[in-house]
């Protein structure tokens, strides 16, 4: 049967357990969760990323609680010291992600819909794969996470550039997983690595590509000087869920693909 009351700190597990069929369990959700829009109407909002409502999640009388990485250990403690049983995953990888809904969906107790459901989106990541190979050039591409220090994408981020078509210019940066690991002390090296394309991705607030090319020297930059300033939405790339393998993905292969019709 599995666990029957889950609460979910973090989007990824709401989206991916509306996606087998198995939102029925789930009792509360985070208030940053948008995919799927439905979730928001019909679940209560307990917790944000590092913050939750101890006591409403306890009224929930939770037998499962699913959340994201170490920045939750805090709450992921406290609900453990209730007698809740806690699940944290800690992915950061495109394989990462797949794994992920493997195994969550073991955990609930619908380990073939999930794998059924993981294969699918393997399917659709190898045919975007393939469509990217035969493109006649691979642009350089900045994924930017937030404007204010810069932060470079991570690692799933850098992955799905590289199956879209395009080639990540901070892969060394993209290895952390803390964002304050890929803060880019020196703005300049972006200019230096001369990225084709320039994808913006600022949680929580809206892409300002008018900023971007003004910054000191930028303006050399070739995605600055062709116009190639594209904003993806931050929920469809910045969960390690659904989302990225999906319609993350799809936006920045379209991206790369319009670039390379224009430049081949």
């Amino acid at each position: 049967m599995g666990p029957r009351r889950i609460v979910c700190l973090t989007e990824e597990p709401t989206e991916t357990l509306y996606a087998i069929g198995e939102q029925d369990r789930i009792v509360g959700i985070s208030g940053f969760t948008v995919r799927p829009a439905i979730a928001r109407r019909q679940k209560p909002k307990v917790s944000a990323f590092t913050s939750a409502k101890i006591g409403e999640i306890l009224k929930l009388e939770p037998d499962f609680v699913v959340g994201f990485s170490d920045i939750q250990a805090d709450i992921a403690a406290e609900l453990i010291r209730h007698g809740v049983e806690v699940w944290i995953s800690n992915h950061r990888s495109v394989d990462g992600i797949v794994d992920y809904i493997r195994r969550l969906g073991a955990l609930v107790g619908a380990a073939d819909k999930a794998s059924a459901y993981a294969d699918d989106l393997q399917r659709g990541l190898d045919g975007i794969a393939e469509a990217a190979a035969r493109l006649p050039r691979r642009p350089k591409v900045y994924f930017e996470e937030w404007d204010e220090p810069l932060i470079s994408g991570i690692q799933w981020v850098a992955e799905l550039v590289r199956i879209a078509g395009g080639e990540d210019i901070f892969p060394e940066r993209a290895a952390e997983s803390l964002a304050k690991q890929r803060i880019l002390e020196d703005p300049a090296e972006v200019v230096r690595r001369a990225p084709d394309i320039i994808l913006g991705s600022w949680c929580g607030k809206k892409f300002r590509p008018e900023k971007v090319a003004a910054r000191d020297g930028w303006g050399a930059i070739p995605a600055v000087r062709d116009g190639e300033l594209h904003e993806i939405k931050s929920p469809m790339i910045l969960q390690p869920g659904p989302a990225a393998l999906t319609d993350g993905v799809g936006a920045i292969a379209a991206i790369i693909r319009d670039w390379a019709v224009r430049h081949g």
